[in-house]
């Protein structure tokens, strides 16, 4: 982060999705995408570093150890219907079956469509702001920071209870 202050660039993952866009021809389209894209591909290279990293820390660094959680956090999950540790990734929710559902598809095409509208709402995504936008002390990122953490809770203890 502070290479990245220090060169003046501004860091986060939904300008990936800026980025390739545009790189795919969409700026004839729409004068969002219109800029130049080569400047941000350092950008589309932290996110290829960032999947590789996972993938490696997924494969070769994770052990068949379940997760280790605090007790209450088992237990909010269990009042949520989730059998934590053991199974984490439900597949009522992480499932082919599930995403080929009318639930499961409604599920991420409205919370795709929230997540983009959301991003370009706030001016970036979580890590942008949460990362970039708070160590530049830039009050509109602290605001952002905190409606994310709002929407967060308000998923967590409203949304996803009505939901499964």
């Amino acid at each position: 982060m502070v290479l990245l202050l220090f060169f003046g660039k501004s860091f986060g993952f939904s300008t990936n999705l800026r980025v390739i866009c545009a790189a795919c021809g969409a700026g004839k389209h729409s004068r969002f995408f219109d800029f130049n894209w080569r400047a941000q591909t350092w950008n589309l290279l932290f996110l290829v570093g960032a999947v590789l990293g996972g993938w490696i820390a997924s494969e070769f660094m994770s052990g068949d150890d379940p997760v280790q959680i605090s007790q209450a956090t088992i237990e909010d999950l269990r009042e949520l219907g989730f059998s934590a540790p053991d199974d984490l990734q439900p597949e009522k929710i992480f499932s082919f079956e599930a995403l080929l559902s009318v639930r499961g598809f409604l599920l991420l095409l409205i919370g795709g469509f929230m997540i983009g509208f959301g991003s370009r709402y706030a001016g970036g995504c979580t890590s942008g702001h949460a990362i970039s936008g708070l160590s530049n002390l830039q009050l509109p990122s602290l605001i952002a920071v905190i409606g994310f953490f709002i929407g967060g809770l308000i998923s967590t203890f409203i949304l996803l209870p009505l939901l499964f």
